[in-house]
């Protein structure tokens, strides 16, 4: 007899369980329910058919993995949060019967991270378990850096202690100290949202977003509890990476921190960094380096091998010598050039990598005190420079606060210069967005750039023109270095005329005619009005003598008006001789040749799209259903691209005109 199969303990409703079925099973309170879920990667899934799943009359919202549940039956966390709880229990009924001593001798095992800065557990089994090798921990690695550097210029509050955000800015400022020595940082961009940074760490992009530093407002409506527990798995594992990243360097970690520095606001200048790769230079040795230094051999028993090659190699020299050219010829570099003119261009390779990193190499910078000093410093120092300077107002750390140091070669400002004519007008007005420098303060001799001479010199690899970003000057375009340009799509560094399409250019010419017809209206009206104007204030003061004399002028003006009408006839007699001549009619030769000449481009421009669609119709009628579905699925795609471009080019077209206006 077949075995009677009874609902729920079979199929999918055995695959599944609901969130209060496994909070009852792991015997845990919701909020470390949720803790445990998010460190241990396990999430609520959707089946396929809830029906079937849900063990009840109604219909459940969360599910998850019945294997995902009993796999963390074996969690050690368990035993902690439990522990935990039976230790609050205690507490609390200490607490009930009055016995305050208990109660404090019971309070001094719990752990209080919040107050003593202690974690009452560790998460390094579940960052071991989750990233079995270091470059799994690398892939993850963006979200870790854009969470811990939020966290790092968030204010204290009650659900977000100070200790919490002291720890989020030691690992990011660590993290920078690495991106400094191993020159890592590739590319960065100021956006709105903030300053995202890309780094090539181990072969792995790794890209990031770092808030600016503005005084952040603590809303109600973000749980920061949530936030707070992805904090906390991530403070562990950014702590991991640093430590393999500095090892790899030969790097001591953690290096060694400064508070008195720290509360100065050095932050990159409060650590002090120690190992194999800064000793006994001044200069930032290779790994390579450190570990060919550290294995030198024997020089004895060098030599006597050196002489054994020698022999052996001795009857190969003929040989040697005739390859070395083919080896010199494979040596080159492949250049990746586009087969076709228009097509997309690979990155070419470099034969030098470290060249990027030492782009501010030969220079010493100094950050007037309006300038962002922390990404600056980051940047600067990550390729290359070893001397920055800025105002001491800005903190601890620089190589100078002496703006008048003649070792300086570039200055960083972000105000407009005003040159100030006397001290008194300094002191009674004092204007906050613009720099007001003396006469002749000016050092001779120092380049003076915005900011974003640093952000497009680094993402371009090449030093920018410095009077292209001088003091006060209109800064070329920031583009994005993430992006790359597609072939037909808008490229805001060519020229609009070159990547305009052709009915783009005829809308375009028709709306300059527009504007220029209703400009020559606006200023006939002008000229009436005036004219109008003057005819009655004249009128006012006229007498006798006047009238005889205006009289006399309109009769002057009349007989002129005849003369030209007269000219205009003879003109015209002149056309329709020559039209006659020429066996054409009269009217086609008072047709506006370039009027004429667009109509004909716009006629054949619109027959050309007619029969281009006609043309798609009947290769459509070819193709099969599922085919011709996902061709229109590609061309509804291609053209919400191509409205996208057009509003993008229409923008550039209006900024243009309002820049010619002005200059005119």
């Amino acid at each position: 007899m077949a075995r009677i199969k009874k609902k729920g303990q079979s199929g999918a409703a055995k695959n599944y369980v609901t969130r209060n079925q496994a909070i009852r099973k792991l015997q845990i309170s919701l909020p470390d329910f949720r803790k445990l879920c998010i460190w241990k990667g396990i999430y609520p899934r959707e089946p396929r058919s809830k029906k079937k799943v849900s063990k009840s009359s109604t219909a459940s919202t969360t599910f998850y993995y019945a294997k995902d549940i009993q796999y963390l039956l074996h969690e050690p966390l368990l035993q902690k949060f439990r522990d935990q709880k039976a230790l609050e229990k205690k507490i609390s009924r200490a607490l009930g019967r009055g016995d305050v001593s208990d109660a404090a001798r019971l309070e001094t095992n719990a752990a209080r991270p919040e107050k003593t800065g202690k974690p009452r557990y560790t998460l390094d089994h579940v960052i071991r378990e989750r990233y079995p090798t270091f470059i799994d921990a690398l892939r993850d690695l963006d979200d870790c850096l854009s969470m811990l550097f939020l966290f790092a210029n968030l204010p204290s509050t009650s659900s977000v202690p100070a200790k919490m955000i002291a720890r989020c800015e030691r690992l990011c400022l660590e993290f920078q100290h690495y991106l400094i020595v191993s020159r890592s940082l590739a590319k960065s961009f100021l956006s709105i949202k903030g300053i995202y940074y890309q780094a090539n760490i181990q072969g792995e992009d790794v890209l990031w977003l770092v808030p600016y530093k503005f005084n952040q407002r603590i809303v109600g409506d973000v749980d920061f509890r949530i936030m707070g527990t992805f904090v906390e798995f991530y403070m562990t594992l950014l702590g991991f990476v640093n430590f393999r990243l500095y090892t790899s360097i030969g790097l001591k970690y953690p290096p060694k921190f400064d508070q008195v520095k720290d509360e100065n606001s050095a932050e990159l200048g409060a650590f002090t960094l120690e190992g194999k790769t800064l000793v006994g230079a001044d200069s930032l040795q290779q790994p390579q380096q450190i570990e060919a230094a550290a294995h030198n051999p024997d020089p004895e028993v060098q030599a006597a091998v050196n002489k054994v090659i020698k022999k052996i190699k001795a009857p190969q020299d003929e040989d040697a010598s005739e390859e070395t050219t083919e080896e010199e010829q494979s040596e080159a570099i492949d250049k990746f050039e586009p087969a076709a003119p228009g097509g997309d261009v690979l990155p070419q390779p470099s034969m030098n990598a470290s060249s990027a990193g030492s782009l501010f190499s030969n220079l010493t910078f100094y950050l007037s005190r309006e300038t962002p000093r922390q990404p600056l410093e980051l940047l600067l120092k990550a390729f290359g420079c070893k001397r920055v300077g800025w105002d001491a107002i800005l903190g601890d750390g620089a190589f100078t606060t002496n703006e008048l140091d003649p070792s300086i070669t570039h200055q960083i400002v972000d105000r407009p210069p005003i040159q100030a004519a006397n001290d008194e007008d300094a002191e009674a007005e004092d204007n906050q967005t613009s720099q007001k420098l003396a006469a002749n303060r000016r050092v001779p001799g120092r380049t003076y750039v915005q900011p974003q001479w640093v952000w497009d010199s680094i993402n371009d690899g090449e030093l920018k023109e410095p009077h292209l970003y001088a003091p006060g000057a209109g800064l070329p375009p920031h583009l994005s270095p993430f992006v790359q340009n597609v072939r037909g799509a808008y490229d805001p560094t060519i020229p609009l005329a070159e990547q305009e399409p052709e009915e783009e250019a005829l809308e375009d010419d028709e709306e300059e005619e527009d504007d220029l017809a209703v400009k020559a209206m606006d200023e006939t009206a002008e000229g009436m009005d005036v004219a109008d104007s003057e005819y009655d204030e004249d009128d006012e003061d006229m007498d006798e003598d006047e009238d005889e004399d205006e009289d006399e002028e309109i009769e002057g003006a009349s007989a002129d008006e005849d003369d030209e009408m007269e000219e205009d006839e003879a003109v015209q007699r002149q056309m329709e001789l020559e039209a006659e001549l020429q066996g054409a009619s009269v009217k086609s030769q008072q047709v506006d040749r370039k009027a004429k000449a667009k109509e004909e481009a716009r006629k054949a421009l619109s027959k050309k799209s007619r029969e281009e669609a006609e043309e798609m119709e009947r290769a459509k009628g070819m193709l099969s259903k599922k085919k011709r579905k996902l061709y229109e699925q590609m061309i509804y795609t291609n053209n919400k691209k191509s409205a996208e471009d057009q509003k993008l080019r229409a923008k550039r077209r209006r900024l243009e005109k309002e820049k010619a206006k002005g200059k005119a």
